[in-house]
């Protein structure tokens, strides 16, 4: 223990060894343990079609077709119309989020057989939650929610109604009902 201290402090900084980066242990395959920052191919499949579905599902449910109904502008054309021809108005209450509405547009509305019904056997007018003569037409009607089907003589007597998402089906029986 004998030890120089005439050049305290020392004038040479410590040596140290050289550091190099930690490495794992091989596992039995050969490939280091590290893990690597690209995903399982698996994942990648799994999110892209879930990416792709989702979008697909999204288009699929704010899709409207066109459709060849002759809808009037608003009710009071409606009515004056009506009266003119002396049909019935076809009265449909929608919303702009209302989903079931939405449906009954693709499917119900859109069909060439159901248009021509309507136009020939009715005045149609699809009001709108929100605009300035729809909400009076919604109190009127006593309209709670939508969709809402309102069959009315060319007064706005209700002669018929049906409340909630309705198939074709359903729909040519309310129109063949004008008939009754």
């Amino acid at each position: 223990m004998n030890e120089d201290r005439s050049t305290f402090p020392p004038t040479s900084p410590p040596t140290s060894p050289p550091t190099s980066p930690p490495t794992s242990p091989p596992t039995p395959n050969g490939a280091s343990g590290k893990r690597s920052r690209r995903s399982h191919p698996f994942w990648r499949v799994f999110w892209l079609s879930f990416l792709v579905l989702s979008l697909a599902y999204a288009w699929y449910s704010f899709y409207v077709p066109s459709n060849d109904v002759a809808w009037a502008e608003n009710i009071a054309s409606a009515r004056e119309s009506a009266a003119e021809t002396d049909k019935p108005m076809l009265l449909f209450f929608t919303a702009d989020w209302c989903v079931p509405c939405r449906i009954m547009k693709r499917e119900v509305f859109s069909d060439h057989g159901v248009a021509r019904a309507i136009n020939a056997a009715a005045v149609p007018v699809m009001i709108y939650e929100g605009d300035p003569g729809g909400d009076e037409a919604f109190r009127k009607y006593r309209v709670g929610g939508t969709p809402v089907t309102i069959l009315t003589d060319p007064h706005g007597t209700v002669l018929d109604y049906a409340v909630g998402r309705i198939g074709k089906a359903e729909f040519m029986e309310l129109l063949e009902g004008i008939d009754r």
